[in-house]
């Protein structure tokens, strides 16, 4: 390992339960063939992996890409950014810029490859090959552990997780594929704390409004 992901390592074992725990308040939404999939990344248990996806995700590097593997039980995995397009569908400059990063592995013992839902890096063979394709965990893969990086998780869509399951596939060496092409039509970014304030301080003002409205009838009845 680079010495940049010892000092990651060490750093979450100071306080695992934080690292482990916090989602980010940005989520990531992807809107597909099947439905939409709601994602948070965790900041403080891979930080290069968390902040370099939420970027592809604000510059829309994720449209049109497809869901290339969808192994029911084990993975649904996007396609990389670059390769993975529609056809005629290209990326622009900074686009590509990001989509051609690296990102090195970051893992932790205690944030596993434990449930349905799990973001998980995709590389080659070489640890500090992730780029921009992730899979997206169908359930428990604990031989995954200290091998993959894990940066977030699935918030809403599970749904969507179902109707990929139950695509008709085919196996191609190691990777079973579906046979319709599941395609991230587009894709946004959204402050989940923010719109819940927004949300509480709407209500607030409803309220104010309601009670204003009402004493103005009260003094000024027939107004």
């Amino acid at each position: 390992m680079l010495p940049i992901k010892h000092g990651i390592v060490l750093a979450a074992l100071c306080c695992p339960a934080m690292a482990a725990s916090r989602l980010s308040d940005e989520r990531i939404v992807f809107q597909t063939t099947f439905g939409d999939i709601e994602m948070a990344v965790y900041p403080e248990v891979a930080p290069i992996t968390a902040r370099h996806i939420l970027k592809l995700a604000k510059l829309g590097a994720y449209n049109s890409v497809h869901f290339f593997r969808v192994d029911k039980g084990f993975v649904a995995q996007t396609a990389d950014v670059v390769y993975g397009r529609l056809e005629g569908v290209g990326l622009d400059a900074r686009q590509m810029e990001y989509g051609d990063k690296f990102v090195p592995l970051e893992v932790i013992p205690e944030v596993k490859h434990d449930k349905r839902g799990i973001l998980s890096m995709g590389r080659h063979s070489d640890p500090d090959s992730g780029k921009s394709s992730f899979s997206i965990l169908l359930g428990p893969a604990p031989h995954l552990d200290m091998e993959y990086t894990i940066f977030g998780e699935v918030t809403k869509g599970f749904e969507t997780l179902t109707k990929f399951e139950g695509v008709e596939t085919k196996r191609d060496g190691i990777f079973v594929m579906p046979k319709e092409r599941i395609t991230i039509h587009s894709s946004y970014v959204y402050c989940d704390k923010c719109e819940k304030e927004a949300a509480f301080h709407k209500k607030r003002i409803d309220s104010l409004s309601k009670e204003l409205e009402s004493l103005r009838s009260a003094r000024l009845p027939g107004a």
